[in-house]
């Protein structure tokens, strides 16, 4: 886990008032940290079922026993609400990490009109990323705004790294993104850029492969949905 990522983007929101947590949760904080001395923890509470807190570490969940012994890592589900309880908090946590990128580092495809946003983790060199870029105009024709971040999938060292870069640092970066997507050549420019900060949260978000969608409710997306299939997850979690 990349923690001084994760710390930068999780622990703002998500430790505001440590200093006066309850004592039990400070003594399962002392517990889980001299287990796991490298995991950053963002918050502690109850969990739905007794006996259980709920612990995030970044934007991820785990459970532990309330002496602190136990650690128990997977979904809670709610049978009797049929949702998945982990997946929920994970989602929370995500699209806070989501909110807090500045709209100066995304570059965004929207309509005025727009009435949803999804955060897509995109590589210019990736054949179903320009498949949903060239569905760009539909889905801003029914209200859907992008916000791409970058995330080359060959890592720091490849030319899709830097060509992506050079689209980041673009004077028009829409118009450089639509051409670097169409496959033509990506005029090399440089400056302060959020690529390899994106590259980063992607890996600590969880981000395996291109494009991975994230919706407004922080719900993950992982791969290629054509605008149809799109519109139906948005609504689903409505």
């Amino acid at each position: 886990m990349r923690t001084e990522l994760t710390l930068f983007f999780t622990t703002s929101l998500f430790l505001a008032g440590v200093s006066a947590e309850p004592e039990k949760h400070r003594l399962l904080r002392e517990s889980i940290t001299t287990a796991f001395p490298d995991l950053e923890i963002t918050r502690i509470k109850e969990a739905q079922v007794p006996g259980l807190y709920e612990v995030m570490l970044g934007t991820e969940v785990v459970y532990l026993s309330e002496d602190g012994r136990y650690i128990l890592q997977g979904d809670l589900i709610d049978l009797d609400e049929r949702i998945n309880v982990s997946e929920e908090q994970r989602a929370a946590a995500r699209l806070k990490v989501l909110e807090g990128i500045p709209e100066t580092e995304t570059i965004d495809f929207a309509s005025p009109d727009a009435k949803h946003t999804v955060y897509v983790f995109t590589d210019i060199t990736c054949g179903y990323c320009r498949q949903f870029h060239r569905d760009m105009p539909e889905l801003n024709s029914k209200g859907v705004a992008v916000r791409y971040l970058a995330f080359p999938r060959a890592g720091a060292d490849s030319e899709a790294f830097e060509d992506m870069e050079s689209v980041w640092c673009a004077a028009d970066k829409n118009t450089a993104m639509t051409a670097a997507k169409l496959g033509k050549k990506v005029e090399p420019a440089k400056c302060d850029n959020p690529v390899e900060r994106h590259y980063e949260l992607g890996q600590t978000l969880g981000v395996r492969g291109t494009p991975t969608i994230y919706l407004e409710g922080g719900q993950s997306m992982p791969g290629y949905l054509p605008p149809e299939r799109l519109l139906e997850a948005i609504a689903q979690y409505q």
